[in-house]
């Protein structure tokens, strides 16, 4: 790819408009490509050896001239396989289609048609969203970051954990449940995921050193209840 140039781009999209029966023109006014058929809309292609900000500005204005507009670049590494997926998704989004070359043999290749954007919905995304709002008691993070990081509901039952034990000492998980109302207290205690808690037997903790650092440095994150 690296030796490429955009006009390298161009006779392998003109062999493959033509052969679905369009008649291509390079460099027609703004648009590097047009391809015309008997009664359809004309198809835009533009050429470029990567995606950027202004090749999509570009495809969003040649929206205003037809529906069928393809954004064309060279078939990426796999290396760059994920940031091209996602400038896919982003074409999509904008209506756009696009195009990939691939350097070796100039095989042309469609990735996506231009289209309305209607995203799927995904029903277990937004369950879990809705769990974490609703676990999370008050509202901690002010719409971004504490000067420690995002409070999440996992961590607001982690410190109500750590506050029963700086109160009670060394206690059953079954009791900080009972007392404190987390249904997961003795899995959060068990786990450990920040350091806070000490095992003293079987089903006891108690707060370790960090765990009173953590009480101290999150004492405004558990929120009302």
């Amino acid at each position: 790819m690296a030796d490429m140039r955009e006009t390298d781009l161009y006779a392998p999209v003109k062999a493959y408009l033509q052969a679905q029966g369009y008649e291509v023109k390079g460099e027609v006014g703004p648009a590097d490509v047009v391809a015309v058929r008997d009664g359809e809309d004309l198809v835009i292609v533009e050429l470029k050896l990567g995606f950027s900000l202004a090749l999509l500005q570009q495809g969003v204005a040649r929206l205003a001239v037809t529906d069928a507009v393809y954004l064309c670049v060279p078939k990426p590494a796999a290396r760059g396989a994920r940031a091209f997926a996602g400038n896919v998704r982003i074409c999509r989004l904008l209506g756009l289609g696009v195009m990939t070359v691939r350097a070796r043999d100039g095989f042309v290749e469609v990735q996506c048609d231009p289209c309305p954007y209607a995203p799927r919905k995904s029903k277990a995304r937004k369950t879990r969203l809705l769990r974490e709002f609703e676990r999370r008691r008050g509202d901690p993070n002010d719409g971004g970051a504490t000067r420690h990081g995002l409070v999440t509901g996992y961590r607001q039952d982690a410190l109500r954990c750590a506050v029963y034990l700086a109160e009670y000492g060394a206690s059953r998980g079954a009791a900080v449940k009972r007392d404190t109302g987390v249904a997961t207290a003795t899995r959060i205690m068990s786990d450990n995921h920040y350091g806070w808690f000490e095992r003293v037997e079987r089903g006891v903790f108690t707060l370790g050193p960090q765990g009173r650092r953590g009480l101290a440095d999150w004492a405004d994150a558990l929120g009302g209840d």
